[in-house]
């Protein structure tokens, strides 16, 4: 399965006859398909045709149409977007056939949001992947957002001091749209060749940092204290209610007792990772948490989760926030 790195996508890239655009950074997906349309005009796939399938009747006629182009001089573009990630056995039934006999003259691009575990071991992703180029729109991680910026900043004539850099990613991390958006607004506030200081980076550059949950997990099972409570007064300041954290909070802290009863058998940890669910980042982290947490640590934050859980649903006084945040950051340290 040929996988081009997204970044490395330019306008000259020779076009293959099929690309996947699949991944959950919204801003990168769209930039892929913005240069693979700037591509193919460049190199005379002037006919762009667009479909968004959801009925047995649509995936019947995008199958027409691309058995059709065949018949017309213009090289064509044609565009799948399938937004729920999820086009069902008759779409599956016709993607298949379409990675089977691709259309001559013809670029075929679907594009696809985040996909789960099950769209990816599918027979018509697997037809898909294997006959075509995949891009895949990985989010930026918060080790890599200061390198990201300071190219994206290059590519607008602007060089950046570190501690300005340090700042910018703060402020728009986990949200590279953002990130994109003010790096714009640098570009127009300072001449090509400025490099931009921690006052020009406090005076320009918005607050606007996401966090999520996967995030916090990452950050108090790799013992990161200073992150964690960071991200907690991120999630609280954007309004995030305390329950579905809690849900995740508690699962986690089970899936690493599981871990440490598997552990102390012998087991390991690739041996349990598809039944624990120990995908990602967790595969690291969750051991390296278990040798540092300990079981009866572990045990006790359990117990705090169902006294937050008591005071989400009122049947306790006091503050849910309060004591879900003392939690994770012991779990933190």
């Amino acid at each position: 399965m040929p996988v081009l790195p997204i970044e490395s996508l330019t306008p000259d890239t020779p076009l293959p006859p099929l690309c996947l655009i699949h991944g959950e950074e919204d801003l990168l997906r769209v930039e892929a398909l913005d240069t693979l349309r700037e591509a193919a005009k460049k190199q005379g796939y002037l006919n762009r045709e667009s479909h968004t399938p959801e009925t047995a009747a649509d995936w019947d006629t995008l199958l027409a149409s691309a058995g059709s182009a065949g018949l017309f001089a213009d090289l064509k573009l044609l565009e799948i977007h399938i937004p729920g990630g999820k086009p069902g056995k008759t779409g599956g039934d016709a993607l298949q056939t379409l990675a089977e006999n691709l259309p001559a003259d013809t670029v075929t691009v679907i594009v696809l949001p985040k996909l789960e575990k099950a769209q990816t071991q599918a027979k018509w992703f697997a037809a898909l992947s294997k006959r075509g180029t995949v891009l895949e729109a990985k989010p930026v991680p918060a080790a890599a957002l200061p390198a990201w910026i300071r190219g994206r900043l290059k590519k607008e004539n602007l060089a950046i001091e570190d501690d300005a850099l340090a700042l910018f990613a703060e402020r728009v991390e986990g949200n590279l749209l953002a990130a994109k958006q003010e790096i714009g607004k640098l570009a127009l506030l300072h001449p090509a060749g400025h490099t931009l200081s921690m006052a020009d980076a406090e005076q320009a550059v918005a607050d606007v940092a996401r966090f999520d949950v996967f995030q916090l997990a990452a950050a108090w099972m790799g013992g990161d204290a200073a992150r964690t409570l960071k991200l907690l007064e991120g999630l609280e300041a954007e309004g995030e209610e305390p329950v579905l954290l809690l849900w995740t909070l508690a699962e986690d802290i089970r899936t690493l007792i599981r871990l440490a009863a598997a552990l102390k058998q012998g087991q390991s940890v690739q041996a349990v990772r598809n039944s624990l669910r120990l995908w990602g980042d967790k595969q690291t982290l969750a051991p390296q948490a278990v040798r540092r947490i300990g079981v009866a640590r572990l045990m006790a934050a359990l117990q705090e989760c169902a006294r937050t859980d008591r005071l989400i649903k009122g049947a306790e006084a006091g503050d849910a926030w309060a004591v879900f945040r003392q939690t994770v950051c012991g779990l933190a340290v």
